[in-house]
């Protein structure tokens, strides 16, 4: 069985989205995250980096028990210090750092369990979207381990040092409605078959704004908690004004009008 699928939305009913959907498929593991499947998902997003027509990322998940229920432990249960560290370095180059740095925003849509690896997935997303059977949470500590795929780095810049400490900590889940009350996720809502047309909805939104626009603003936000976020912001910004885009977009706002952009 194939680790993942893969479809490119275009337009549905006259709506423009140009959106890749990769939906993770190991559904009978609850999705959990072994080798093949973030070497699948890491080999894909390259993919989608050199496609031009692809506009936003939607990542979900097969089946309706999980999003992602953790990282595939009989995989290294029996690994040594040297390979545990391996793995996880490895792991936030291939996909996990990939994902965060993607230059073309990334959206999660999270129903069921989002544990372990499979939260740290959606924390590497630009935006999450969860429906109301999610249950969010970083269990490592339970198992004798941390978070090894940036989840202690990501989740206290998310939801504050205060309410990570405790989450890591205690390594247990929370629902959707506290997991959105706290900024954990974007967006929560009322049913789990409405978690996949508002991925869509939003990655609408991103073709109102430039290509370029939006992978500096990706990358000029990742920086703000760098010593170096305020050049990188400013280089960033300066640089987009000798793009045909920005010419567009300026004489479009001057001109009353939708600007049209280029790819």
């Amino acid at each position: 069985m194939k680790t993942i699928n893969y479809t490119e939305i275009k337009e549905i009913s006259g709506k423009i989205y140009h959106v890749a959907h990769i939906e993770i498929n190991r559904p009978k593991q609850l999705n959990a995250l072994n080798a093949n499947t973030i070497n699948d998902l890491s080999n894909k997003l390259n993919e989608i980096q050199d496609n031009s027509n692809i506009r936003s990322v939607i990542i979900t998940a097969a089946g309706e028990r999980a999003f992602v229920a953790g990282a595939d432990i009989k995989e290294f249960q029996n690994f040594n210090k040297k390979e545990a560290l391996d793995l996880s370095m490895e792991g936030k180059t291939q996909l996990f750092k990939k994902i965060k740095h993607f230059p073309k925003p990334v959206i999660s849509g999270i129903q069921g369990f989002a544990l372990g690896g499979g939260l740290e997935l959606a924390l590497a997303t630009h935006i999450r979207v969860a429906g109301p059977s999610a249950k969010l949470g970083l269990p490592e500590c339970s198992l004798g381990l941390i978070p090894g795929y940036s989840g202690t780095q990501e989740l206290p810049r998310i939801i504050g040092v205060n309410r990570a400490m405790e989450l890591i900590l205690t390594a247990q889940p929370i629902q959707a409605e506290e997991a959105y009350r706290i900024g954990l996720v974007n967006q929560l809502t009322q049913t789990d078959e409405a978690i996949f047309p508002e991925c869509l909805k939003i990655a609408a939104k991103f073709n109102r704004s430039s290509p370029e626009a939006l992978a500096s603003a990706i990358k000029s936000i990742n920086s703000c908690y760098l010593e170096s976020g305020e050049t990188i912001e400013s280089e960033e910004f300066s640089k987009l004004f000798e793009t045909d885009n920005f010419k567009e977009g300026v004489l479009a706002f001057l001109e009353k009008r939708t600007p049209k952009f280029n790819k």
